[in-house]
């Protein structure tokens, strides 16, 4: 378990590379939603989400010797764009290994960014192929699994707390873990009676999965939200989860998508599914807690082409 002060470390170090992203009051999700409603603007992070927090905390952790083999990452698509671009700031070699089903944009990007990118058919052989290059000698820069990676975005948690107005209920999206671990580390130094909330897809529910397991269990994808699709959640984000964080929701890929045109419309942002999964989660928090809420989401990406969105909208039947 890592501690206040492992966030409070990540967020010296990281300082002056990422953003200190907006902490706003929203008019517009407090209409919809009928309750105070402030939201943290991770989509205006760097490479487009939380993800750079991370993987800047961990890069800057290197040794020269690592730096000079390289490092590698497995990703959906947001945590291989934030070490490619954080890599080719620092000039450091970047493999991302990635699934096919990651978003066409997303391993532009990544390419475009100077990093080598390598397809699997799907996540678990995306697991599989980043391990085996690990053991030739590259350094894993694990998108959860990993005590610094959950700190730097813990940074998140951080500047909410120091910034956000009163709230009763926070809500963060979950995919491995590593974001609502390292938040709920620093929500619950800094604001110890909100309560945590996490949210995930049907489909990509591999740590309310773990939660009614007792642990870490394998879980079969098949949720469009590439990412929030961890095969599994590890120990670590597990342990962290069942101790710090309220309950983790789990919502329809439809609700999240209809989550995103939401966004767009009433809190002029645009985002990812993984970020409008909040909306659906925010209506079953409501419904729980009653009156009196104050929510805080974060927001946490914004990485969709307005095509993918266009696409599951029409699948979905959304208008």
């Amino acid at each position: 378990m890592i501690g206040i002060s492992d966030v409070e470390a990540a967020a010296g170090l990281i300082a002056g590379h990422v953003v200190r992203t907006p902490t706003v009051p929203s008019p517009g999700l407090t209409a919809l939603l009928g309750v105070p409603v402030t939201a943290k603007l991770e989509l205006l992070q760097r490479t487009g989400s939380f993800k750079a927090r991370g993987a800047t905390a961990k890069l800057l952790s290197l040794t020269e010797a690592q730096r000079a083999a390289g490092v590698v990452a497995v990703s959906g698509g947001n945590h291989g764009i934030a070490l490619a671009m954080t890599a080719a700031a620092l000039d450091v070699k970047a493999t991302v290994v990635m699934p096919r089903s990651a978003p066409a944009g997303s391993v532009r990007i990544v390419e475009d960014a100077g990093a080598a990118v390598r397809l699997t058919d799907d996540m678990d052989g995306a697991f599989s192929l980043v391990n085996r290059l690990r053991d030739e000698g590259l350094t894993l820069v694990h998108p959860f699994d990993d005590a610094l990676v959950i700190a730097g975005q813990g940074t998140v948690g951080l500047e909410l707390a120091e910034d956000a107005g009163e709230l009763t209920d926070v809500i963060v999206s979950v995919g491995g873990g590593g974001l609502i671990a390292g938040v709920a580390v620093a929500l619950r130094a800094r604001r110890p009676g909100v309560r945590i909330w996490g949210v995930e897809t049907e489909g990509a529910e591999a740590m309310s999965r773990a939660l009614a397991a007792g642990g870490p269990v394998p879980v079969e994808l098949s949720s469009i939200v590439s990412t929030l699709s961890a095969p599994a959640v590890s120990r670590l984000t597990y342990d962290h989860v069942a101790e710090l964080v309220d309950e983790v929701l789990v919502v329809p890929d439809r609700e999240a998508v209809r989550g995103v045109l939401d966004l767009a419309e009433h809190a002029k942002v645009w985002t990812e599914p993984a970020a409008g999964s909040l909306l659906p989660a925010a209506r079953r928090v409501l419904e729980r807690v009653g009156e009196g809420a104050r929510l805080g989401l974060v927001v946490c990406g914004g990485n969709a082409a307005t095509s993918d969105v266009q696409r599951w909208a029409a699948d979905f039947d959304l208008r």
